[in-house]
């Protein structure tokens, strides 16, 4: 086509579009990269079109002669317009946008075809955001119970976008939690609870295009049990197994358990260190068995509990000190034929707690309860009562304690005695040996006192009067040889002849000079009251 003949052309589609007073319009999307093919009705039906035009936004942008045939669009031509007058646009791009109008020769006389082309992209590069969260290696997100979760999703869409937030828990399904337009949409949990755990999505939404994506990712709440780890034991196959639990339940997801040994550092004054690390598992309950070759007395077993909740300086733990029996008692016990009589023993420092029982003989024969025995057990405190003891049953008796460390036995001798047949003769001896005692107490008290109670009559005369003097009084026993001068008769007194004494103190050892205390002569002036009447 010449010039002259493309003048007239648009002169005439002009002229259409001015008579005619409108146009169709209709908006088509298309988005970034993709390719689109825009329809031209300019033609009447059955009507081969021998030229085209396409123009954007008033401005020329392609033409063609149908009588020149061109092959089928390719990929390195952005815009070609094909046989049936479309204009086809490979590759879309954000200056396409615009509006296209589309004539042709010979054209219709009624409409024209008018379109817009809106650009649109996404939604695309969507960002899920859960903070204060902690991925785990499988991209799942956790966070710790009590916290505040804050969620926040993004994503590129043009020209614009609808977001919305759901939840789908283990109790709901589907559940809305936020929505809106923009570029991102966020909301928040306070004191966040296992409830809250589950899966959450995002979706997005072109609002031309519609054109939607979605994005989620599981959330766990994770929190800690509340107590320490509780240590226990329990009886083994025998005495000399035992096996020891862990337990530390109430916590999401399950703990880390280690079972292990501490022992003091040498010169660390009391500082405990880690020893052998027994057995780890990620489980609430911990099991280890051990014998008595593993064990030894002031060992300790600790059980140490890990947790992602936990912050690593932070140390959850239960312990014990193992420690031998020590059974305690009185090692000898005497008991009278024919009654009964108690063994006691006391137990109460093992741990674990031993198992005490009753042996007798050297060969250390188990005493089983029955009538003749009597077993009994309060707290830490055995008893063995024999009933109606003969002597027979003198001897040897063990209290045995015996716990996964080790055996100790406290040794009791039982002595029997027979029964006495002579009490009442034993009692009468004594009671006349007690008489004959007494009879000569009294014997020889009298012989002591003998010049008193010849002086005085008796001893009632003698309590009478208080004037009885002591003839002779010495320290020691010495013969006294000076001669002791005679008085002279005095005349009869109360009709009573009175005599008159001349009283001399024999000198003592410790004494260097002897005494006359008193003359015959100086009795004149003493009172008659003085004298000893016989």
């Amino acid at each position: 086509m010449n010039a002259f003949a493309v003048a007239i052309f648009l002169q005439v589609m002009h002229q259409t579009v001015a008579a005619n007073g409108r146009s169709d319009e209709t908006t088509v999307a298309g988005t970034v990269g993709e390719n689109i093919i825009l329809p031209c009705w300019n033609t009447a039906t059955n009507v081969t079109p021998s030229f085209t035009r396409w123009m954007k936004n008033g401005q020329f942008t392609i033409e063609r002669n149908h009588s020149i045939v061109i092959p089928i669009p390719s990929s390195e031509g952005h815009l070609t317009i094909m046989f049936n007058q479309s204009l086809y646009i490979n590759g879309i791009n954000p200056s396409d946008e615009g509006t296209y109008l589309c004539d042709s020769l010979p054209h219709h006389k009624k409409t024209q075809t008018s379109l817009t082309l809106q650009i649109v992209s996404g939604p695309d590069n969507g960002i899920i955001d859960i903070q204060p969260a902690t991925p785990l290696s499988n991209g799942t997100l956790f966070v710790v119970r009590g916290s505040t979760v804050s969620f926040n999703c993004s994503s590129l869409s043009y020209p614009s976008q609808n977001l919305s937030w759901g939840f789908q828990g283990v109790a709901s399904s589907n559940d809305s939690l936020a929505v809106g337009s923009g570029s991102w949409l966020d909301f928040r949990i306070e004191d966040v609870q296992p409830t809250a755990q589950g899966n959450y999505s995002c979706r997005a939404q072109n609002s031309i295009s519609q054109k939607a994506a979605g994005w989620s990712t599981e959330l766990l709440v994770y929190y800690s049990p509340e107590r320490h780890p509780e240590c226990l034991w329990n009886a083994g196959k025998d005495p000399s197994h035992v096996q020891f639990s862990c337990s530390w339940f109430g916590g999401y997801p399950s703990p880390t358990l280690f079972w292990g040994e501490k022992h003091q550092e040498s010169g660390s004054q009391g500082k405990q260190v880690a020893g052998q690390l027994m057995e780890s598992e990620e489980t609430d309950n911990l099991v280890v068995n051990l014998n008595r070759s593993l064990l030894f007395d002031g060992q300790m077993l600790k059980c140490n509990g890990h947790h992602p909740t936990i912050s690593p300086g932070e140390e959850k733990f239960c312990s014990f000190t193992l420690k031998s029996p020590y059974p305690e008692g009185e090692p000898l016990v005497t008991a009278v034929e024919g009654t009964n009589v108690t063994l006691t023993c006391t137990e109460s420092s093992s741990l674990p707690p031993a198992l005490t029982s009753w042996q007798r003989t050297a060969q250390q024969e188990d005493v089983v309860s029955g009538p003749k025995y009597v077993l009994s057990e309060q707290g830490p405190t055995f008893t063995l009562t024999i009933v109606n003891i003969t002597k027979q049953d003198e001897g040897l008796y063990f209290c045995r304690s015996e716990n996964p460390l080790m055996v100790r036995e406290l040794e009791i001798y039982l002595t029997v005695k027979a029964t006495s047949q002579y009490t009442g003769a034993i009692i009468g001896i004594f009671l006349a040996i007690l008489i004959v005692g007494s009879g000569i107490v009294i014997a020889k008290t009298i012989y002591s006192n003998r010049d008193r109670i010849c002086l005085g009559n008796g001893f009632e005369q003698m309590e009478e009067r208080g004037d009885v003097l002591s003839l002779v009084e010495t320290d020691e026993e010495e013969v006294f040889h000076e001669a002791i001068p005679r008085l002279p008769p005095l005349p009869l007194t109360n009709g009573h002849n009175t005599t008159l004494v001349e009283i001399h103190t024999i000198p003592s050892i410790n004494h260097e000079d002897a005494e006359i205390l008193e003359h015959p002569l100086q009795l004149e002036d003493r009172d008659i009251d003085e004298l000893v009447t016989f």
